[in-house]
């Protein structure tokens, strides 16, 4: 049976959906270890308000359950968790269950007269299958990194990156079946800037999946990996480290399991895939940026007809440059694809390499492609050739 708090919470949730107040309630801290969290938004069906609440599970599969506004078997999920927070629009209120069982809701009074008075036409869409992010951006690295406020409200501004780390997080769970089911993995982000996928996927691997990680961010950039650093220890991330260093100084722990690498720029792209090449590395992630070098040393009157046009020749070069490099890890043994990272309108810099290990190659593969090399730029030494 429904508990009075847990009923009182009911009835916040229920009349907030109703007057469309509610943004989202994140439940955390369940009683069963094997859920991870989960998450209700509203929809619309046939002019009613329903909440949908999305469970994610530690094997990465999320759940979905439809209520109505008014359905008080809501309290089933209440039930479950230690801790319920209520986003609504303009105030917040938070449940907590403590280990003896008693129960509060703070921040009842405010909420609930915010929700009474709020008088706004707030349009929500159609059901048509919720998205299911693996992120929602209550994880404390979202704040950390200034994505999210500290109760997972997404800040408006950094709505794309939310979907950027979302959308790559789903490309590592597409590709996890490919890591070893056992043991240690060993993870590398290569370029790593301000590291918001080092964040996000050591945070998949280690919460979602509930594994044991050694992570590494390598980058040029002092200040940057300062922050990291700094930013891995306050989340009590041990398993991830960061250097400033260049990438070819850093003695690397065998096997590596996964590479990734969002926008390195340029040539900075090729530096990882050599890199992650020499160590065969089992799983290779990587979106590239800034094609440029192709860009200024093609050589070839195959495409003349296209090279004579500047804004034509510079799409040329970004494609050719991508599929040399799928040609390249090809030649190494890799089974290769080039996937869409994103929305098109979240960023033009949306192409995923994508490379699963699968034997060591050719010799004879290895020569194709510097046939191929050669007949695009001659026998310029170019990063490109690897």
């Amino acid at each position: 049976m429904p508990t009075d708090v847990s009923k009182q919470l009911f009835n916040l949730i229920s009349l907030a959906s109703k007057k469309r107040f509610l943004k989202k309630a994140v439940f955390s801290k369940c009683a069963d270890k094997e859920t991870v969290r989960a998450t209700a938004t509203l929809f619309e069906r046939g002019g009613d308000i329903m909440i949908q609440i999305e469970t994610l599970r530690k094997d990465g599969k999320a759940l979905h359950q439809n209520f109505s506004a008014d359905d008080i078997s809501i309290c089933e999920t209440i039930a479950q968790f230690s801790q319920i927070n209520l986003i609504g629009d303009g105030a917040d209120a938070e449940y907590r269950k403590s280990k003896s069982g008693s129960e509060t809701i703070i921040g009842e009074k405010k909420f609930l007269s915010a929700v009474e008075n709020y008088g706004k036409k707030i349009e929500i869409k159609a059901h048509n299958r919720a998205k299911a992010y693996a992120f929602d951006g209550s994880e404390p690295f979202m704040f950390e990194l200034g994505i999210s406020d500290k109760n997972g409200r997404v800040y408006d501004k950094k709505q794309a990156k939310f979907r950027q780390i979302n959308r790559f997080t789903e490309h590592i769970a597409e590709v996890y079946k490919y890591l070893p089911s056992d043991g240690e993995l060993n993870v590398l982000d290569l370029c790593c800037g301000k590291s918001y996928l080092s964040f996000a996927v050591y945070h998949y691997l280690t919460v979602t999946m509930n594994r044991k990680v050694n992570m590494v961010g390598i980058d040029l950039k002092k200040d940057v990996i300062e922050f990291c650093s700094n930013t891995a220890e306050n989340l009590g991330y041990s398993g991830l480290r960061f250097y400033a260093c260049n990438i070819d100084d850093y003695e690397y722990k065998m096997p590596v399991h996964l590479v990734v690498s969002l926008h390195a720029c340029d040539i900075a792209t090729d530096i990882v895939l050599t890199k992650a090449i020499e160590l065969k590395a089992k799983v290779i992630l990587s979106t590239p940026c800034c094609q440029k070098e192709l860009l200024q040393n093609i050589d070839t009157d195959a495409f003349e007809f296209v090279t004579k046009y500047p804004m034509l020749k510079k799409k040329l070069c970004d494609a050719l440059t991508d599929a040399m490099r799928l040609e390249r890890l090809s030649a190494h043994g890799y089974d290769v694809t080039a996937l869409e990272l994103t929305d098109p309108d979240d960023t033009p810099k949306n192409i995923l390499l994508r490379a699963i290990k699968k034997g060591d190659g050719t010799e004879n593969a290895k020569a194709e492609y510097q046939k191929l090399c050669e007949s695009l730029v001659g026998d310029k030494k170019l990063y490109i050739k690897g």
